[in-house]
């Protein structure tokens, strides 16, 4: 519904970038996600308004949390700020993004299977059919 509501209109958005950055680093690190989103043909300005921080000034609105997606996906992103609710980026702790990945195996490394108690007493019960059958 907010989304609807905004498009066609301005809207601005803010970036927070992680760590202790100097204003030219910022500079730089949010020129490859302005970039980025430009290539993906988002109509958008970037202002740098602090060493860490940076407006986005989209034309349509209805994109914005398109491009809040991109931006908390990205590896520096601490806060991305849309009408004044905040959403945490990858390098924020409170991130919530997609669940953790299960971590790559070694080579020759095998993934153990576990066998759940109910399966295990499943197939001990078929045992004891066939058993049966045998000694008839």
């Amino acid at each position: 519904m907010l989304k609807m509501s905004k498009q066609g209109r301005t809207l601005m958005m803010f970036a927070t970038v992680s760590g202790n950055p100097t204003e030219p680093e910022t500079e730089k690190i949010t020129q490859l996600w302005h970039s980025s989103m430009f290539n993906a043909h988002y109509d958008l300005q970037r202002y740098v308004v602090g060493s860490n921080r940076v407006l986005f000034m989209l034309t349509d609105g209805a994109k914005a949390w398109e491009v809040k997606d991109f931006l908390t996906a990205q590896d520096r992103c601490e806060l991305v700020t849309i009408e004044g609710k905040d959403y945490y980026g990858k390098a924020s702790s409170l991130y919530e993004g997609s669940p953790p990945k299960e971590p790559k195996l070694k080579t020759g490394e095998k993934k153990s299977k576990k066998k759940s108690k109910d399966n295990s007493d499943a197939n001990s019960t078929k045992k004891k059919k066939k058993g049966k059958k045998d000694e008839l």
